[in-house]
């Protein structure tokens, strides 16, 4: 298992007391590359602003949740540990998104979840998960009970009636920087499982690829239908959710469509809440706009939740910053 230095522990100590009382909310809310001139400029935001019924309102980075631990430098989107605001609890299945940066030869020790899925999108680094039975120097082959992951990879818990495992970052010299995100599912006491996937970077690079969808058998998915986890939409990790979950990398100077529900692939058609999120993984220089709009341009960081939206619209956005954008799109009921 990864070293753990005395004020490391003590951190941990405060951050996992902090998290139980997150636990404890959670539980009781059930192209071109081209510069266009001007005029082209103008008429390119003109076509692509199509949503005039959307509401979007930026998250700015600088708003977020913030501790830095020395081991563990992390950015909360909404209220989770030491860091609580009324305004920012959740938006519809979605209840946390941290972006976290964790020191080499450091982690999270073994620690429960119960009653949230729970996905790690790795950015840069690796992390080293190990189930609670699982001891470093007596790795398998078995993607449940160890797995490190690197760039392009994701893993997927459900809490369900209850899991424990750890998540360590044990390269020696290169920190790991990846998103966590929990979803509130659509009924507690499921069967803990894992799922681990990689999805394809230059897939990304096209057009959004879809990460995770909801499983199949719905809310009243049978024993069987559960074991099979088969999402709606092949290739996806399955969620216990109305939930997708897709990623892409935006060249510099073009512009990706997500369209808001996928291809049928979520039971609530209407009011959609669908949150962008821009990882900082460039040094500033990436930088997007979406639906054409000026007072929808996102920093390196920055989110924004895009509501009043229905399956079928389509949103539009562009990599306007210095560098390729890697968006993230979570779209949930």
């Amino acid at each position: 298992m990864p070293h753990f230095f005395p004020s490391q522990i003590i951190s941990f100590f405060i951050l996992t007391v902090a998290i139980a009382i997150s636990y404890k909310y959670l539980t009781e809310s059930t192209s071109t590359n081209s510069e266009p001139s001007m005029s082209i400029a103008k008429s390119l935001k003109t076509a692509m602003t199509s949503l005039s019924h959307a509401k979007i309102v930026p998250r700015p980075s600088s708003a977020r949740g913030h501790a830095d631990h020395g081991w563990l430098n992390t950015y909360h989107t909404f209220s989770f540990a030491s860091y609580y605001d009324p305004e920012f609890q959740s938006f519809g299945a979605l209840r946390v998104l941290n972006e976290d940066r964790v020191a080499p030869g450091t982690g999270f020790p073994t620690h429960p979840h119960r009653d949230a899925e729970i996905f790690s999108y790795i950015l840069s680094g690796e992390l080293t998960h190990r189930d609670s039975m699982q001891r470093k120097g007596s790795e398998g082959t078995n993607k449940d009970t160890f797995y490190r992951m690197k760039r392009g990879d994701v893993q997927f818990t459900t809490g369900g009636k209850g899991i424990a495992h750890s998540e360590g970052n044990e390269h020696s010299n290169d920190w790991v920087h990846f998103l966590q995100i929990w979803v509130t599912p659509w009924r507690r006491g499921l069967e803990p499982r894992y799922h681990t996937s990689t999805f394809n970077e230059a897939e990304k690079r096209k057009a959004f690829v879809s990460v995770i969808s909801p499983l199949r058998g719905g809310p009243n998915a049978t024993a069987d239908e559960e074991k099979a986890a088969e999402p709606v939409i092949a290739g996806t990790i399955p969620i216990h959710a109305d939930l997708l979950f897709s990623a892409g990398i935006i060249p510099k100077g073009e512009a990706f469509q997500y369209r808001i529900g996928g291809a049928d692939a979520v039971q609530n058609k209407t009011d959609r809440k669908t949150y962008i999120h821009l990882p900082m993984t460039k040094g500033g220089k990436a930088k997007i706009r979406l639906d054409g709009r000026e007072g929808a341009v996102l920093q390196e960081g920055d989110g924004a939740f895009v509501s009043k939206v229905n399956a079928g619209d389509v949103l539009s956005i562009e990599s306007v910053g210095e560098d390729e954008a890697e968006v993230l799109v979570l779209d949930s009921n």
